[in-house]
């Protein structure tokens, strides 16, 4: 099995490493590996859970008309 090391690792991106390790029960390289296979396994894509996602959106804020008008108020309430 192939080996890598790794240089130069920012302290504070090392600390979050551990405690990401230690939150999983992991080693730090034990992580690695895992966060490597999940950065390049692809996963399948639904096209349908996202347009499912955005119909229940819609749903929730067809009530809601945003008008330039409100846009411009909004934009203005808030500078002095």
């Amino acid at each position: 099995m192939p080996s890598v090391t790794v240089k130069n690792i920012p302290d504070h991106a090392y600390e979050i490493l551990k405690q990401v390790a230690i939150t999983n029960h992991r080693s730090i390289n034990s992580e690695i590996i895992c966060l490597i296979e999940k950065a390049t396994v692809s996963r399948a894509f639904n096209p349908e859970h996202y347009l499912i996602q955005a119909k229940r959106s819609r749903q929730k804020t067809k009530q809601f008309t945003l008008t330039a008008d409100i846009l411009q108020k909004a934009k203005e309430e808030g500078r002095p």
